[in-house]
């Protein structure tokens, strides 16, 4: 079978996915003020003092999360001595790509998936499961890998990180302020009682709006992403057929084994919850995504793929 070779162009960024994570971008700062707004109003918290915490905290999220991630993950980075086959598989992907080299990494686990972490193209990790490597043929791996690399290449693993960073200190709060509430009735003290349901109904606010905005880009850089896959490895049958193995595989394990990665959900290639439709899901399903990539295959045979 004769294959339109991919170049380098035609693994540009989706304009579609880039208007979305700007528009994303803008409505999270706009969350952000308001919320910031809210801890100085109602929670009696100074402007500094507020830019301090969240600040740091935003810092701390964008810089660490990617460790913290492979350390619940149990993931390692390995060098090509280690796993020669993975790291020669990225490097041709990253040349075909116009990448640099990420880091490569391994998680020791039977589930059948892989991610990419990072803030930066630079700065990026790619990680394979040890269940995923046995379970896919090469052609399957590269598929899974261009699909992580092409997250990688969007950028859209930073955003993600960033809307999660939101939904995360937003529940915090919550959190904090059902427990400061209720200590505050039993003191006898309730003069700060509207101030704080101020700050959780906007906290609410904030946890719903930035999860839904999470859930939407998640699903529409996933199709983006076996796209990207599709043209750098001319081969989207192969990520179609990954992508049913991989199914397969997770629907196999007991649920106590994909629960610990339940937090990672959006970052994978396919996700270890069980399946939700709509608004919920981070992933679009699994049917959709592999009818896509069967019409990739249909275009790249008959030569009228195009970049996006």
């Amino acid at each position: 079978m004769v294959r339109m070779a991919a170049t380098k162009t035609s693994f540009d960024r989706d304009p579609g996915l880039q208007l979305r994570m700007l528009l994303t971008l803008f409505l999270l700062g706009a969350l952000y003020v308001a919320f910031a707004g809210a801890l100085i109003l109602g929670g009696g918290l100074s402007g500094p003092t507020v830019l301090l915490v969240c600040g740091g905290l935003a810092a701390f999220q964008l810089f660490t999360s990617d460790k913290l991630a492979m350390h619940a993950m149990g993931a390692r980075v390995v060098t090509p001595q280690e796993a020669p086959e993975l790291h020669a598989m990225i490097e041709r992907l990253c040349i075909q790509a116009d990448l640099p080299k990420p880091k490569v990494a391994v998680a020791q686990t039977n589930m059948p998936n892989a991610f990419a972490l990072g803030r930066s193209q630079k700065s990026a990790t790619v990680c394979a499961t040890t269940g995923i490597m046995n379970l896919l043929s090469p052609a399957e791996l590269e598929g899974v890998m261009a699909h992580e690399l092409a997250h990688v290449k969007n950028r859209d693993v930073m955003i993600m990180t960033i809307a999660s960073f939101f939904a995360s200190i937003a529940a915090l709060v919550l959190q904090f302020g059902f427990l400061f509430g209720g200590g505050g009735h039993r003191g006898g003290n309730n003069d700060d009682s509207p101030g704080i349901f101020f700050v959780i109904i906007v906290s609410l606010i904030v946890y719903v709006i930035s999860f839904f905005l999470m859930m939407a880009l998640s699903r529409y850089r996933e199709f983006v992403a076996d796209r990207g896959a599709a043209l750098v490895t001319g081969r989207p049958s192969a990520l179609a057929s990954a992508l049913q193995k991989i199914s397969s595989g997770m629907a196999k394990l007991p649920q106590q084994d994909l629960r610990v990665a339940n937090e990672m959900s959006a970052f994978f290639i396919a996700s270890p919850k069980k399946r939700l439709a709509g608004l919920f899901s981070t992933h679009p399903p699994m049917e959709q995504r592999i009818e896509r990539l069967q019409q990739y295959e249909a275009q790249l045979q008959r030569g009228t793929i195009a970049a996006a």
